[in-house]
């Protein structure tokens, strides 16, 4: 699996975002290279230099609270980003300054599939930020300026030339993704050429549908599962969940996509034994049509799946949208039997709103909500206050992202009721959760 180190301090943390700084990112990039075996050649490093557009000129229109709130934000999409697109190499977020962050990773990778995983996270990036005081959403626009050097290339160098792009592009303004000059860049695929592949990777079932299987804090107990998607692209390579819906949104074929996951997710579920839940992600899309919560049902039932085992995880991005009209369709699926739950809770701004006026079953708490409370007294105190609130609401609380039995015994103490994580199972497919499951 792939993470970022595990011998994060606070004194290499930094203390906004809770990214890594830049003594971190140095002792990772010398530890990378002295661990890599020679007989392989240079350690192959590879970096984007992402400097946020706008962020002053925000910090002067909404004040330094929604600026600060906005790189928290920004920095909880790049680390999303890295554990979904990277998940088979070790990877490291930094926040650098102001807005500047950076990521690395040390792999293979080729230069057009690390230009174009610039490209899905500047869009990843630019996507409408909540404003945690209301009124419009709050946008930025994202550079990235990008390498791939060997194990020979000291840090500061890659920082210079990282950092001389970067300036060039911002001069330049038309510009959002570049290399140092000299560097070969290969020319990603088109939008439309990718576009045109997701439908044909549609039509011939070759997106992934994985399964992350939940388990209970009481006994151990398998309850349930979320479906995942990935698409192995021939040319670009992999493809995670959030890109993947990237592209479907430009094609305008959303709709098309999530209920073909939805389908054969249910479809795959109908095997399982009947205490198990099914968990699907549903999207902006999927909630601003009127009747989505009848034709959500109407497929349920052709498959043979009841609806009272499914759970819909919605997200902050999508309560964006027209707040009333997701209310009224939830409370739709509500009557339907079917289970609601916030997923990446904790991460964003948190807005608590959502818990007064949406039908929520259940809150899933994000990773970062689990990443220092073993060492962090404040961590602790915010993730007790967090389960105080869901108690008092009557939610159920899942928490994501556990990965050591020391975080495992610590939620079970606070009297969290699930989770799910690397600890017991990474996602897999259909036939690997069914031999789980029957154990």
């Amino acid at each position: 699996m792939a993470t970022a180190p595990d011998h994060k301090t606070d004194d290499s943390t930094d203390a906004l975002t809770g990214l890594g700084d830049v003594s971190l990112l140095r002792a990772t990039i010398e530890s990378w290279c002295a661990n890599w075996p020679q007989s392989s050649g240079p350690c192959p490093v590879n970096a984007m230099l992402i400097s946020l557009g706008r962020i002053d000129t925000l910090n002067v229109a909404f004040g330094e609270t929604a600026g600060d709130g906005a790189l928290v934000e920004v920095a909880h999409r790049i680390r999303h980003f890295a554990s979904d697109e990277l998940e088979s190499d070790a990877w490291l977020a930094v926040r650098l300054s102001g807005g500047n962050f950076m990521l690395v990773t040390r792999s293979n990778c080729t230069a057009e599939r690390w230009q174009w995983l610039a490209e899905a996270l500047a869009d990843a990036l630019a996507t409408p930020i909540a404003n945690p005081d209301g009124g419009g959403a709050l946008r930025l626009w994202p550079r990235i300026a990008l390498m791939r050097a060997g194990g020979d290339t000291a840090l500061d160098s890659m920082l210079d030339r990282l950092s001389e792009v970067a300036e060039t592009m911002r001069q330049s303004r038309g510009t959002r993704i570049d290399w140092p000059s000299g560097d070969a860049s290969n020319a990603p695929r088109s939008n439309i050429e990718l576009e045109s592949d997701l439908l044909a990777a549609i039509d011939r079932e070759e997106i992934e549908v994985l399964f992350q299987p939940q388990y209970s804090l009481v006994d151990d107990r398998m309850i349930g599962a979320e479906a995942l998607v990935r698409w192995h692209h021939p040319i670009v390579g992999r493809i995670g969940a959030d890109v993947l819906f990237q592209i479907a949104e430009r094609a305008d074929h959303v709709a098309h996509l999530s209920r073909h996951i939805a389908q054969r997710a249910m479809e795959a579920a109908c095997e399982w034994p009947e205490h198990l839940r099914l968990s699907i992600n549903i999207t902006p899309t999927d909630l601003a049509v009127d009747n989505f919560a009848i034709d959500f049902a109407r497929l349920a039932e052709r498959i043979g799946f009841p609806l009272s085992r499914i759970t819909l995880e919605i997200t902050e991005q999508v309560l964006l949208a027209d707040l009333d009209r997701v209310s009224h369709v939830l409370q739709q699926l509500k009557v339907l039997d079917v289970r609601i739950a916030l997923d990446d809770f904790g991460a964003g701004f948190c807005n608590f709103r959502y818990l007064k006026v949406l039908p929520i079953d259940c809150i899933k708490l994000d990773r970062s909500m689990v990443e220092g409370v073993l060492e962090d007294e404040r961590d602790r105190a915010v993730f007790r206050a967090i389960m105080g609130m869901a108690k008092a609401l009557d939610l159920r609380v899942l928490v994501e992202g556990i990965e050591t039995e020391r975080q495992r015994d610590f939620v079970a103490a606070e009297d969290c009721e699930y989770f799910q994580g690397f600890l017991r199972a990474e996602p897999m497919p259909q036939h690997a959760l069914l031999t789980l499951a029957r154990r």
